[in-house]
C-alpha cells in the first residue's frame, strides 16, 4: 500500500515538473526573440523615412529682398544725408564772413591749412553722374567762392580782385588731374545748369558782388538760399534802384542778359522777385561797378 502511494506521488510530481518543462520552454521560446528583437533594433542603423516635401517657408526670403529695395529706394529719395560734406566750408564761413558779407581776409589767411583742407577734398570729389542737381548746384557754388578766397589770400594784401593778372582766367584750380580758371567753373559748369539765380550765389570778392553768403550751401539748403539772395540782391538799393517806371540795375544784369530771360524778358525775370512791379516799358540803365574787395 505504501508502495502504491509511493509510485502515485513519484508520476504525480513528474508530470508537474514535466509540466513547468513545458510551461518554462514554451516561455523561454518566446524572451529570446524579445530580447533579439531589442537588441538589433539598438545595432541596427537608422532608416530615415522619407517625408513627404513640402513647399519651403520663404517668409524670412521675402523679407529680405523688402529691405534692400527700401535701402536702395532712400538713395533716390530727397534725405538729411549728404553726398559731399561742406561743414569745414561751413565752419569758415561762420568765423570769417559777417551776416552783411562782410570777408575777413586776414582770419582766412589763419586759417590757410583748413581752407586747404576743404579745397582739396572738392579737387577730389568732383560731381558723379548720380548725384542730384541740388547737391551739384552746392558743390560747384561753394568750389567757386573757395577757390576764389584762395586766390585772394594768395595775393593779399590787395585793393581789389582786378589787382591780380587776369584772375578769372588764371588756371589754379585742380580738379583731379584737371586745371580750371574760375570762368570755366562760371561759364562751362554753372551758367548751363540753367539756373539763373547762380549769379546771386557765387561771389567776386568785390563790393558790387552779390554777398558772399556766411554759410556754406547744400543739396537741403540751395534753392532756398538762392531764392533768398536774388530777392536781397534785386532789392538791395546800394545794387539796385527800382521804380515802377525806371530801373537802375547791377552790371550783372546787362552781362549775363541771356540768363534772365528764362520767363521772356529781364522784366519779367526781375518782377519776379521784385517788391515794386516793374512796367514793361520802363526806363533802365545800369550802376558803375564797384571792384574795391569786399571787406
Amino acid at each position: 500500500m505504501r508502495s502504491l502511494f509511493l509510485i502515485i506521488s513519484i508520476s504525480l510530481l513528474l508530470g508537474c515538473g514535466g509540466s513547468k518543462k513545458v510551461i518554462q520552454e514554451a516561455s523561454d521560446s518566446t524572451l529570446p526573440t524579445s530580447i533579439e528583437t531589442i537588441e538589433e533594433r539598438n545595432k541596427a542603423p537608422k532608416v530615415i523615412v522619407p517625408v513627404e516635401e513640402k513647399t519651403p517657408d520663404t517668409t524670412i526670403e521675402k523679407i529680405e529682398p523688402k529691405v534692400e529695395k527700401v535701402s536702395i529706394s532712400n538713395k533716390n529719395e530727397k534725405t538729411n544725408i549728404e553726398i559731399f560734406d561742406h561743414q569745414l566750408w561751413n565752419s569758415l564761413l561762420q568765423k570769417h564772413v559777417s551776416d552783411k558779407g562782410i570777408v575777413n581776409y586776414k582770419g582766412f589767411k589763419k586759417d590757410r591749412q583748413e581752407l586747404k583742407a576743404y579745397l582739396d577734398k572738392l579737387s577730389k570729389n568732383i560731381p558723379k553722374k548720380d548725384w542730384t542737381k541740388s547737391d551739384k548746384l552746392a558743390y560747384w557754388i561753394n568750389l567757386y567762392n573757395a577757390f576764389t578766397i584762395q586766390l585772394i589770400i594768395n595775393n593779399y594784401p590787395l585793393k581789389s580782385i582786378k589787382d591780380i593778372k587776369a584772375p578769372w582766367d588764371f588756371r589754379f584750380i585742380k580738379l583731379e588731374t584737371k586745371w580750371y580758371t574760375l570762368n570755366d567753373i562760371e561759364h562751362r559748369i554753372l551758367r548751363k545748369m540753367g539756373d539763373p539765380r547762380i549769379h546771386f550765389g557765387i561771389n567776386c570778392a568785390s563790393f558790387s558782388c552779390p554777398l558772399l553768403l556766411n554759410k556754406a550751401f547744400t543739396s537741403q539748403n540751395v534753392d532756398s538760399e538762392l531764392e533768398k539772395l536774388t530777392v536781397n540782391f534785386i532789392n538791395d538799393p546800394i545794387r539796385n534802384v527800382i521804380t515802377e517806371n525806371s530801373v537802375q540795375l547791377s552790371k550783372i544784369f546787362t552781362w549775363f542778359a541771356k540768363d534772365f530771360r528764362t520767363d521772356g524778358s529781364l522784366i519779367n525775370f526781375l518782377n519776379k522777385y521784385s517788391k515794386v512791379t516793374i512796367k514793361d516799358n520802363a526806363k533802365r540803365s545800369f550802376k558803375k561797378y564797384n571792384w574795391d574787395l569786399n571787406e
